[in-house]
């Protein structure tokens, strides 16, 4: 007599990125991008009203989250409006926001879409299992850190709104304002709203160049061209105008670390720019900028950071002398 099988385990459902969103009975949003992570929900709430414009939104609060109350939220209203119910939060979620949601996914109303946003983390991994599990659909909402995925974050920004952005605008609006997604994503909705034609280096400029960060990088690609009088003037105008030292620090240590993860890449075949984390056009800059540089040159600028570094965090007395001896010694090392 054949052995008994087990009974196979549902697969995980689609992936799907969040602007390509589908309605389903549950919905898991995952990851630590909350900006994405809102747009995902704002997606799939319009893609509910699109089917009926009377659909009512639900909101609950994973780490308030008491008993009884998606079963609640999820029933049909007196007079039969479809239902949105957003689970915000769910990386803080309570005992009894996972059981419910567990015992919830089996029997979900297919009229009903309940969307789960969890943040990151272990907390209600069970839950997050059985939404899995169910074959639901998970939205994947990872930190965007790279540059490479910045500048394809702000191509597709500039994409959906069917205008165009040249590579030199690309470059100048990550480098002055990708620290923060948010401000990014803002920047160009205004470059969209507020300018026509192709939007260029000299328009974000125009927009965005007084940023610190900006200033930061055109410090740094001074002292890496080796025009130390340049890149001290620029430095020196940005402390003048309020620049903090540590952030102008970091600029620097970013330009050198690009331009040590191209070098050690040469000779090297099938390493792309998304391997190293950078976008094509860091690549290709940084190519043409190490023409210039020796292994021992580039070591002796890396060094110089790293002591720069130390010293504006707190290790020396005169973060302001600390950097700009580091931008001199930048300067002299190319071409050595």
């Amino acid at each position: 007599m054949p052995a008994p099988t087990r009974s196979a385990r549902p697969s995980a459902g689609p992936s799907l990125a969040w602007d390509d969103v589908r309605l389903a009975p549950v919905v898991l949003v995952q990851g630590p991008e909350s900006l994405l992570a809102e747009r995902a929900v704002d997606a799939i709430v319009g893609l509910a009203r699109e089917r009926d414009p009377e659909v009512e939104k639900v909101t609950l609060e994973a780490a308030t989250y008491q008993a009884g109350m998606l079963t609640v939220a999820a029933s049909p209203s007196l007079f039969g409006e479809a239902k949105v119910v957003v689970v915000e939060g769910a990386e803080g979620a309570t005992d009894a926001l996972v059981a419910d949601v567990v015992d919830y996914v089996p029997v979900a109303d297919p009229a009903t879409t309940v969307v789960v946003v969890h943040g990151g983390g272990v907390r209600g991994k069970r839950m997050l299992d059985a939404i899995k599990a169910s074959g639901a659909p998970v939205v994947p909402v990872e930190a965007i850190k790279k540059d490479s995925d910045k500048t394809a974050f702000v191509t597709a920004e500039f994409r959906r709104a069917r205008r165009r952005i040249d590579a030199s605008g690309v470059r100048a609006l990550v480098e002055a304002l990708g620290n923060d997604l948010r401000e990014l994503a803002a920047a160009c909705h205004q470059l969209v709203t507020d300018t026509d034609g192709t939007v260029s280096e000299a328009v974000v400029d125009r927009y965005y160049g007084g940023r610190v960060e900006a200033t930061g990088f055109r410090v740094a690609d001074a002292a890496v061209a080796g025009n130390a009088g340049e890149a001290v003037a620029l430095l020196r105008h940005a402390l003048a105008t309020g620049a903090d030292p540590v952030p102008l620090v970091a600029a620097l240590a970013m330009k050198l670390r690009a331009l040590a993860k191209v070098g050690a890449m040469r000779g090297r075949g099938g390493i792309t720019a998304k391997d190293l984390g950078l976008a094509p056009w860091q690549v290709d800059r940084a190519r043409r900028e190490l023409a210039g540089w020796t292994p021992e040159g580039l070591a002796t600028a890396i060094s110089a950071v790293a002591q720069a570094d130390a010293e504006v965090k707190g290790a020396g007395r005169d973060p302001v002398f600390a950097v700009e001896r580091a931008v001199l010694t930048i300067a002299r090392a190319q071409g050595r």
